[in-house]
């Protein structure tokens, strides 16, 4: 029990640290495989921690989401009563349509990502290819464009884009930022954007995870230590999206896609 306990912190841990940075979290969670043999908790736990991390993006974008319902609804039911109103209606909008091609897609391709979604040298080779695209983008982009400079045409290739985090190793946040950055956003309009678009993803996946769950045997944790993990990985979720937007604008990718680079060689080298 007191190891089966220390694991599920660890992985808890890992996946909050790593939801919403782009270093990809199917990386770093195949590591404690690779290096110390552990066994997969099973899609219970995985629900958990993914509850556990939408929470903590809910929660922490909360006015925001509030305020983009609002006006979303307002512009369904009534007019928009101002300028921001229909900025954040048109950015509500935008938002679900970016949703889609990856909801397609993970729908389409749910089997197969599951059956090669832990090939240790794929995870190592997507982490060093996106994340030197990563880097490459962000030193070309303008970053001139805002939160509220969305457009149909940059919303669409952000949603496109996110069906490359299909691939394991990529990292959804990396992805997403990527292409926002391509479209010439700041780093911080790229990062919320991204952190917001993520809530429907971990919605869709979570609720696919659910389903196998119903479907599947019994828990192979108990309700107490999957209630443990997602609040342990969701305060880790909240921490990293606080101090990420707060330090993105000076600290740059640069370190992210360092790290990512080394830690795809060491898989390499390890697998």
């Amino acid at each position: 029990m007191e190891s089966n306990f220390l694991q599920i912190s660890i992985l808890a841990l890992i996946q909050g640290l790593t939801e919403f940075l782009p270093i990809s979290s199917s990386a770093h969670l195949q590591l404690p495989a690779l290096l110390l043999g552990w066994s997969d908790q099973g899609l219970a736990f995985d629900v958990a921690v993914h509850l556990g991390t939408l929470l903590a993006v809910v929660s922490y974008f909360h006015r925001d989401l509030l305020s983009l319902l609002k006006s979303f609804l307002l512009q369904i039911f009534a007019r928009p009563r101002d300028e921001q109103q229909q900025r954040e209606a048109r950015l509500a909008w935008l938002l679900l349509m970016a949703s889609i091609p990856a909801a397609v897609a993970g729908v389409l391709l749910y089997d197969l990502v599951a059956v090669y979604g832990r090939n240790a040298q794929l995870i190592a080779l997507s982490s060093i290819v996106f994340a030197l695209l990563l880097w490459w983008i962000d030193a070309r982009s303008s970053h001139s464009r805002s939160m509220y400079d969305w457009n149909w045409r940059s919303a669409l290739l952000v949603g496109l884009a996110q069906i490359f985090a299909l691939l394991p190793g990529t990292s959804r946040s990396g992805v997403t930022m990527t292409a926002a950055l391509q479209c010439g956003f700041s780093r911080e309009a790229s990062a919320r954007f991204s952190f917001l678009l993520a809530i429907p993803i971990i919605l869709g996946s979570g609720g696919l995870l659910v389903l196998d769950v119903l479907q599947g045997s019994e828990l192979e944790l108990s309700w107490s230590l999957l209630l443990y993990a997602a609040i342990l990985a969701g305060l880790m979720a909240l921490a990293c999206i606080h101090y990420f937007l707060r330090l993105i604008t000076h600290l740059g990718y640069l370190p992210f896609v360092i790290y990512r680079v080394v830690l795809g060689v060491a898989i390499l080298l390890i697998a």
